[in-house]
């Protein structure tokens, strides 16, 4: 039958393909628009494979939480290159697996993309359409949600542009602790990126080792030993001040003095920060040199 460009015009708006791949697949089954999208899909899959070994180190954060911030969602979608994240497609796969994440609240990556959608489809399978479509490598590639009890609060901090995401849980059981506060600490993770939240969250293998160094560093001395341990003792506290949330001096205090744990006793001497997640895109992926 005679394939007409009213035809081609409709099946590209329904799957973004190309003109001719459109025309192609329609000839193929004799104008059948259903057989046509399944044609397509089935090539997408295979276009999809192909891009499934390039190197995805772009990308945004999704993230959403509930009014009374006690739920929220952070999730890692990565693509190929930045100007992907500007196009409305891969920006409603972000939303579509943030709220996938929310809803079903998956417990890893092999679950979450094993989620069934209304139409029957696996968030897979809506993924795999969206890179025939995009023509790039794209997809989850981590999350994390979190739920708090009634006597935490939890913050949540997205930097413009949507390339880094923080959430902090907190202990306040006497309900002190501000919204604003809560998410200039967020802010502040961020921006100086903490490695634990206390000393007591270091590894004893981290902090041996940053002693050997350190020792490496002060070369042959002749300093009595408990001189040396005096010196030691000083730079390990300089390197949990560095790498532990609460010891950080807070970015928020304009004197430039109080940590972010004595910040916090500020306000109530019972709140606490139990932990944080901080994603940012593209983070431990080796990107290509152009």
């Amino acid at each position: 039958m005679s394939i007409s460009p009213a035809m081609v015009k409709e099946l590209r708006e329904k799957t973004g393909a190309g003109m001719m791949d459109c025309k192609n697949a329609l000839s193929e089954t004799n104008g059948n628009m259903e057989e046509a999208l399944e044609e397509l899909r089935k090539k997408g899959i295979a276009k999809a494979a192909k891009k499934a070994s390039r190197v995805a180190s772009e990308g945004l954060i999704g993230y959403c939480m509930n009014t009374n911030n006690t739920e929220g969602v952070l999730v890692e979608v990565s693509c190929e290159t930045d100007f992907v994240t500007k196009t409305d497609d891969f920006q409603n796969y972000v939303s579509k697996v943030t709220d996938v994440i929310a809803d079903k609240k998956p417990s890893d990556l092999d679950e979450l993309m094993a989620i069934s959608m209304d139409d029957g489809k696996t968030l897979n399978d809506v993924q795999t359409a969206v890179v025939a479509k995009i023509g790039e490598n794209l997809g989850a590639r981590r999350f994390n949600h979190i739920d708090v009890s009634d006597a935490q609060k939890l913050a949540q901090y997205i930097h413009p542009g949507d390339k880094i995401g923080v959430m902090v849980v907190y202990d306040d059981p006497n309900k002190k602790l501000d919204d604003n506060t809560a998410k200039d600490v967020a802010m502040h993770v961020a921006a100086m990126h903490p490695q634990y939240v206390c000393k007591e969250n270091v590894p004893s293998n981290v902090v041996e080792k940053e002693r050997e160094i350190m020792l490496a560093q002060m070369g042959e001395t002749n300093k009595p030993q408990e001189i040396l341990e005096k010196i030691l003792t000083g730079k390990i506290n300089k390197f949990y001040s560095e790498v532990c949330l609460n010891d950080q001096l807070f970015v928020k205090d304009p004197d430039g003095k109080l940590s972010v744990s004595r910040w916090l006793k500020k306000i109530d001497n019972n709140i606490e920060i139990k932990s944080f997640t901080r994603l940012q895109v593209g983070e431990g992926i080796e990107k290509k040199a152009e």
